[in-house]
């Protein structure tokens, strides 16, 4: 779950680690009321679940209230489009109005999983700000990845090595040094796959200041997070992930016309691939789970329907916890219920493939069987492609 900006702010002063003083808005109003209490001279910064926004006028300075309340006026209750939102972008509902700091440098610090040694990282560049992509990529050398044992955890001298590689000596890298441990101390907490401080600046009167903050909440530990998990900003999700998530249908929305229903993470991922390997783009990632009962069917069913991008539906089933009988009744249930006349290929396995085919051959649907799933992405591809 990511955090927005001004979230991930309040944790990191909750442990220490200086931001600059800022005002949440939700209103032109409000904007004009925080920027007199900066003296007029502020940063009016766009709060969405996405980077770049400095990019696209998300972030713009300004140097009075009425220059404030203008730029309120272009962002608020808009979308807002970044290279990591995708076309539709993101709606901004909220501004942080922040005070301006004079920078003297800007760095870049964050801690992940590298998922391919399975171990926390400590990332940190010299230099910090919108290219530190660039950066990465152009001039690896520039950027220090340090991979924490788990039995020994981030120590205070592995701190002050990183403090080095940013060029902090004296009072500075005593600084980094706290600064680096409050942030691990932050990330192991609240159970965070990412948190990150883009750019970590050195200020003209020489101290450490969290510019900005980004921070991403493991969702299987939410439960043990409940604070953070309450912090959850729906708008920011398609409304149809919304939906799915509250009947616990794993469901992530993609940009193509095939709607799939499977069961199982592994058997959705596969589908997926073999959809693209038939030349068929899926619409989305959707996991009923390995014991849906036939409500939780007719819902899913019923979220698929309601993109107006699907044109055909594959489902994809393993009888193993359900029975194939118990999932084609209820697919032709929830077809019936939204009155589905979209192509529909099915393919199922497992306990009571024979009773489950029978069901869906007798059911007077637009739906096809097939054997292997391979056929059956094939088939829906036909389905969708123009005639020669």
């Amino acid at each position: 779950m990511k955090l927005h900006e001004y979230q991930a702010k309040e944790l990191f002063h909750r442990y220490g680690i200086a931001v600059p003083h800022s005002h949440l808005v939700r209103s032109i109003e409000e904007t004009g009321q925080a920027a007199d209490a900066l003296a007029g001279s502020c940063i009016v910064k766009a709060q969405i679940h996405a980077g770049g926004r400095g990019k696209v006028g998300g972030v713009v300075r300004v140097k009075t209230s009425r220059q404030a309340r203008d730029a309120a006026r272009r962002l608020l209750h808009r979308p807002l489009v970044t290279a990591q939102t995708g076309p539709h972008g993101l709606p901004v509902n909220s501004l942080l109005v922040e005070e301006i700091i004079p920078v003297a440098r800007e760095l870049y610090l964050s801690l992940t999983l590298d998922r391919s040694s399975g171990r926390y990282c400590l990332i940190a560049s010299a230099q910090g700000g919108v290219d530190i992509e660039q950066t990465a990529r152009n001039t690896p050398e520039r950027v220090s990845r340090l991979t924490i044992d788990p039995l020994i955890g981030l120590r205070a001298y592995h701190a002050r090595g990183v403090a080095r590689f940013l060029g902090l000596d004296g009072p500075l890298a005593k600084e980094a040094v706290e600064l680096i441990l409050a942030l691990n101390r932050c990330f192991l907490d609240r159970d965070a796959s990412l948190v990150e401080i883009n750019p970590l600046v050195v200020t003209e009167e020489g101290h450490l200041l969290a510019m900005d903050a980004k921070v991403s909440i493991d969702d299987s530990a939410l439960f043990r997070q409940k604070e953070v998990a309450d912090w959850r900003d729906e708008t920011q999700f398609d409304p149809l992930e919304v939906r799915a998530a509250r009947s616990d249908i794993a469901y992530i929305k993609m940009d193509g016309r095939i709607g799939c229903l499977v069961n199982g993470a592994g058997l959705a991922m596969a589908t997926l691939d073999m959809l693209s390997e038939c030349g068929g783009k899926p619409a989305n990632f959707l996991d009923v789970g390995g014991g849906a009962d036939q409500d939780k069917v007719v819902e899913a069913f019923r979220i698929l329907l309601e993109d107006p991008a699907v044109e055909g539906i594959l489902v994809n089933i393993f009888g193993g916890i359900m029975r194939c009988d118990l999932i084609a009744a209820s697919l032709i249930a929830a077809a019936k219920e939204v009155g589905c006349s979209l192509p529909i290929v099915v393919r199922m396995a497992g306990a009571r493939r024979k009773e489950g085919r029978q069901l869906l051959e007798q059911a007077e649907l637009n739906i096809v069987w097939q054997d292997k799933l391979a056929s059956a992405a094939a088939a829906i591809v036909r389905q969708l492609s123009p005639a020669p």
